[in-house]
Order: C-alpha cells, then sequence, then structure tokens
C-alpha cells in the first residue's frame, strides 16, 4: 500500500478487545510494509556496522605497511557508505509510509464508527476524548507500528554484530556479548513506572482536552452567566497538572536515556582496558581492538531503538486503548425489524406523540429550540436517550430496530447549523439520492438563484456548477449557506425530511417563497419542518405544539394563533400574546400571524427582497 492510494476502499474490521490486540491488528493489516522495513532496516544497520571492519582492516595495513590492505579497506567502507545510504533512504520511506498508513487507517475507522453513530458518539464518550483520539492519539499509533520494524532490524543487527565478534576475536568478543545484553535490558527494570507516568500524563492531558473542549462549546452560555473566569481558572489548575506530570515521565525518560549512555560507556571503558592488555600480550592486532571498539561504539545506534520502542509503546498504549473503545461502541437497536417491511407510512414519536402523517408537510412549534434540536434528532433515527425512551415509528416500523443505512435513507435530518463541505457546487449536489429531484428544481425550491449568480462570478468559466466552495462554505453569507444545504437535503428525497429551522437566517420575503417551493417540491412525501416562523406555520397542512417534551396541541396556523397562549406567544415572540385574545377574536383573512415587535429585524428587508444574513458571528 503506497501514501498515494489512500484512502483505503476498506479499511478493515479492528480487533478492538484491548488496546494492545488492536495495535497488533494494525501491525498485521500491513506485513508487507513492515517486512519492506524490516529488510531496508537490516541493509542499512548491517553497513553500520561493517565500518568498525574496514577501519580497523586500513589501521592494520598502515601498521603493516600493506597497500593491498589499505586498498581493500576502502572499497570495504566506500561499498558500506553506499550501503548506508541507500539503505537510510529506503528505511526512512517504508518507515513513513507505515506510519502514515496506519494512522490513516486508524483515522479512517474513527471516521466510519462516527458516522454510524452520529450525535450519540458524544453522549457515550466525552467530545474532549474523541478530539484526542482523532488527533495526537491517531499518530502515537502509528509510531509505534512503524517503529516496530525498525526495532526488529536493530536488534536482528545487534545480534549478528555480537555473532561475529565471537567469530572474529573470540577473547574480545565474550566480553562484548555478555555486555550488550546488559546494555539492553539494563533499564528494563524502570520501564513500567516511566510507562505508568506516560499514563497519568496522557489520562490527564485528556481531561484538560476534555475541559477545554467542553467550555469553548460552552462559551456563549459562560460569557451569558460570568462564568468564564471560573473555567479559566479550571482549566489553567488542569493544565498545571499536566504540567506537573509531564516533568515526572521526563525525568524518567531522561534517566532511562542517561543509563542508554552510560552503560555502553562502561562496557567501551571495560572492551579498551582488556583490549589493552591483550594487545601488549601480542594476543591480538591493534587492528582488532580497533575493530572491536568501534563496533562496540557503533552499537550505540542500534541499541538507542531499544529505548525508542519502549516509549513509542508507552504513549500509544493508552492512545490504542482509547481508540478501541470508541472503536468498540456499537448502534443500539431495539430489536430486530421484520424482513421486508416496507419503509413509509405515518412517523410517530411514541414519547412526544408528534405524529407526522404520510405525505404531508407537517411544522413543529417548541418553545425551546434544544428541546426542538434533540427532538429532530430523535425523529432521525438516532440511539434512545439514556433515559430510554421508546424509538420512533415509521410505519409501525421502530427506526431503531432498521439497519442504519436504512434509516438514515429513510428520514433525513438537517440540523440547525449544516455543513458544507469544501469543493464544487456539483460535489456538494452529489449525494445518494432517489434522483427523482433534479439538482435545478431543489436550487430553485430553496430560493438559490442569487447565490448561483455569486458562484458563476466566482467561477473560471462562468458556470455555478463548478465554482469552488471553500470549506464549511465561509465564502458565502449565512443565508446563502443555509439555502444550499436545503437544496442538498431537497435532492436527496429522502422518504421523511426533517428540518430543523430551515430558513432563521433569511429574510421574510425569501422565507416565504422557499415555503412555497418546498410545499410544491416535497407534495406527496413527508416533511416536518422545526420553525417558529409565522410564513413558514402558515403554509403547514399541520402544525404541532410541543411543550415540556409532550404535544400540547395540534391544527392549523390560524386556529392555534386564535385558541392556544401559548403557541401564540411563542409564534409572536411576546410573552403578552399567553394571554388569551378577546371574545370573538378572529385572525384577520389572508394574515399569516405576523411577527410580533421582535421579529421586526427579520422583516425588515421584505419590500426590497435583500437577504439579511443574521447569524452571530464570533
Amino acid at each position: 500500500m503506497q501514501i498515494r492510494d489512500l484512502p483505503f476502499p476498506d479499511p478493515g474490521t479492528p480487533d478492538v478487545r484491548s488496546g494492545l490486540r488492536f495495535l497488533v491488528w494494525l501491525g498485521r493489516r500491513q506485513l508487507g510494509g513492515q517486512l519492506a522495513s524490516l529488510v531496508w532496516g537490516l541493509l542499512h544497520f548491517s553497513s553500520v556496522m561493517a565500518l568498525p571492519y574496514g577501519v580497523g582492516i586500513a589501521v592494520q595495513s598502515v601498521v603493516e605497511r600493506s597497500g593491498t590492505g589499505l586498498a581493500l579497506a576502502g572499497g570495504l567502507i566506500a561499498l558500506a557508505g553506499v550501503g548506508i545510504a541507500a539503505g537510510d533512504t529506503m528505511l526512512h520511506r517504508t518507515a513513513v509510509t507505515n506510519w502514515i498508513t496506519a494512522a490513516a487507517r486508524t483515522q479512517q475507522l474513527l471516521a466510519r464508527r462516527t458516522a454510524e453513530l452520529g450525535s450519540t458518539l458524544t453522549r457515550r464518550v466525552a467530545a474532549g476524548e474523541v478530539v484526542a483520539v482523532s488527533t495526537g492519539d491517531v499518530e502515537k499509533i502509528g509510531w509505534f507500528v512503524e517503529a516496530v520494524s525498525r526495532f526488529l532490524a536493530a536488534a536482528l543487527t545487534i545480534v549478528l554484530v555480537c555473532v561475529a565478534l565471537l567469530v572474529y576475536q573470540p577473547a574480545l568478543g565474550v566480553l562484548v556479548a555478555l555486555g550488550v545484553p546488559v546494555m539492553a535490558l539494563g533499564v528494563l527494570p524502570l520501564l513500567p513506572r516511566a510507562t505508568r507516568l506516560a499514563d497519568v500524563q496522557r489520562e490527564k492531558a485528556g481531561r484538560a482536552t476534555e475541559l477545554a473542549s467542553d467550555t469553548v462549546a460552552g462559551l456563549r452560555v459562560l460569557r451569558g452567566i460570568g462564568g468564564e473566569e471560573l473555567f479559566l481558572d479550571r482549566y489553567r489548575r488542569a493544565s498545571q497538572e499536566v504540567r506537573r506530570a509531564a516533568v515526572r515521565s521526563a525525568r524518567m525518560w531522561s534517566l532511562i536515556t542517561a543509563l542508554q549512555v552510560l552503560l555502553p560507556g562502561l562496557l567501551l571503558i571495560a572492551v579498551v582496558w582488556y583490549g589493552i592488555g591483550l594487545v601488549g600480550d601480542g594476543r591480538i592486532d591493534v587492528g582488532e581492538l580497533v575493530t572491536v571498539y568501534s563496533a562496540v561504539m557503533l552499537l550505540t545506534y542500534p541499541l538507542r531503538h531499544f529505548e525508542e520502542i519502549a516509549m513509542a509503546y508507552s504513549f500509544s498504549r493508552p492512545s490504542a486503548r482509547r481508540a478501541a473503545r470508541v472503536l468498540s461502541l456499537e448502534r443500539t437497536t431495539g430489536g430486530v425489524a421484520k424482513a421486508g417491511a416496507a419503509l413509509g407510512g405515518d412517523l410517530y414519536d411514541p414519547a412526544t406523540g408528534l405524529l407526522a402523517p404520510a405525505g404531508q408537510l407537517t411544522a413543529v412549534v417548541c418553545g425551546d429550540p434544544d428541546a426542538a434540536g434533540r427532538l429532530a434528532e430523535r425523529l432521525g433515527g438516532h440511539p434512545p436517550e439514556p433515559e430510554g425512551l421508546p424509538s420512533v415509528l415509521l410505519g409501525g416500523v421502530a427506526l431503531d430496530d432498521l439497519p442504519l443505512e436504512a434509516a438514515r435513507t429513510a428520514v433525513l435530518v438537517q440540523d440547525k447549523d449544516p455543513v458544507l463541505l469544501s469543493g464544487t457546487l456539483a460535489e456538494l449536489l452529489d449525494v445518494p439520492a432517489s434522483g427523482a429531484v433534479p439538482a435545478e428544481a431543489a436550487l430553485t425550491a430553496a430560493e438559490c438563484d442569487d447565490v448561483l449568480d455569486a458562484l458563476a462570478q466566482a467561477s473560471s468559466d462562468e458556470d455555478p456548477a463548478t465554482a469552488p466552495i471553500t470549506e464549511r462554505g465561509r465564502s458565502l453569507s449565512g443565508g446563502q449557506r443555509q439555502r444550499l444545504a436545503l437544496a442538498r437535503s431537497l435532492v436527496a428525497d429522502p422518504e421523511v425530511l426533517v428540518l430543523d429551522e430551515p430558513t432563521s437566517a433569511v429574510d421574510s420575503h425569501t422565507e416565504a417563497r422557499i415555503g412555497n417551493g418546498v410545499r410544491t417540491l416535497r407534495e406527496g412525501r413527508t416533511t416536518v419542518v422545526f420553525t417558529s416562523s409565522p410564513l413558514l406555520l402558515d403554509r403547514a397542512d399541520r402544525v404541532v405544539l410541543v411543550h415540556e417534551g409532550a404535544v400540547e396541541a395540534v391544527g392549523v396556523h390560524r386556529e392555534l394563533l386564535r385558541d392556544e397562549p401559548r403557541y401564540r406567544a411563542v409564534v409572536t415572540r411576546d410573552p403578552a400574546d399567553a394571554e388569551a385574545p378577546p371574545d370573538g377574536y378572529v385572525a384577520p383573512e389572508g394574515s399569516d400571524g405576523g411577527p410580533g415587535p421582535a421579529q421586526a429585524s427579520r422583516t425588515a428587508g421584505v419590500g426590497i427582497g435583500i437577504d439579511i444574513d443574521i447569524e452571530e458571528t464570533a
């Protein structure tokens, strides 16, 4: 697998029984890359360790005044240099490929699981932990996977060097063979404590990330209640805990690094001390002593990979454990749907009593926007809330009992803040769809004419379909983004379309035309619109008032406006309207209920057709 071939057509089914099993699974999924890295690593390390032999021959040739030996040493050193260059280049290439492919596979698995779980993911796992897993943890997992092959190459090279020294010079070879295991394993007793300290640091860093994520998500509320300083103090304390944990962990790793330098140094002293005595006794040549000394000195290079693999494992283990925890989450289901169950009919929520008859446009009015958003998610077939609320039914079939793909195909939810991905307009509208609604009809119903004109001006060939749309549609106004998202939902043409405040960022004149367009285009299909706009409510076949988690009134807009004080208060944005109207009050013919004083800003552009972007900016 090459980097240019990413993403994977199928990242596979991971073993998520534990973090270690997940790491092993990742390594087995890319055995070819691991083997290639191992081979190039052996070439690189063996070439490095061949240098002492060439240097030893050169020194001995100088002592013996042998030109032939000196030429042989030069050729050997040159050949080792070529091996070092080629091996290092390809080792780095294959190692980085292993790192990136392992990280990419993990990210694909996380993205797939996130898409399957939807909004329920953050109900079961803290948002900060999700962020930590998908960013820093992915890199650490990839680091360990790619470090394994380099470690194995280094370990095999060390074994080969010890065997070669035993054959080349048994007297010194025995000393090296005994000293190398001590160098490699001397730090082993310190690794458990170092791993524990690293785990503590990661846990504290994860909690700090969660706190930061939750604080940012609720920043607007915190500003409203004056709680910024309180949460700032909490994050400051959490940050200091992370710093202290990192310092403690760094001290332990610095001790391990110091031992990795000290132990080889002691072995070098022993080799030189013993070797000088052997040279004085005439048992070995000076060149042989230089060879053994150089070999021991260069052994510190592959020995570093013992420390690296220990660090990589200690840092990646908690990361892999968190990733496995997220990947092990499953979409809960209440049972198994009957085979061949038709995905159609009335949409009914037993928890609230909300009924959306098949083929009709149903408007839902909620005084609490957050409650409206949660109800919209439930209607989309997301798993029940922690309280165990019953599943929404479509034609008598529980959405939770349907396969995820079938549930998402049957019911599409567009939330308050739909996301536009970067790309062209054609790519934006290229979504799984029934094919019954052409893109042109959806754009017309969503009143996107001015958006198309703006995109055409930005396109090199004046074709809006090829015009680029920046990430999240930042180059567009809030009203334009909202209307393009609505057009995308209309193109999908699901059996049931749930829209949560689809016109909150457009002016009333445009809103009225959108209401007519959606009603016409979705005729015969079930549509649920969460809104408090009189312009949309007056165009609905059925209006439902939901208060405190239950249906309180059902009817058409004008009847509810006349008979239901609470409905009138929500629609007009005026608490005074909660009082009952005078006896004999009748909504004026042709009236849509009219906006209250608080809605004046929304209707300011009606006369001249201005698209007012009223979204809040940070």
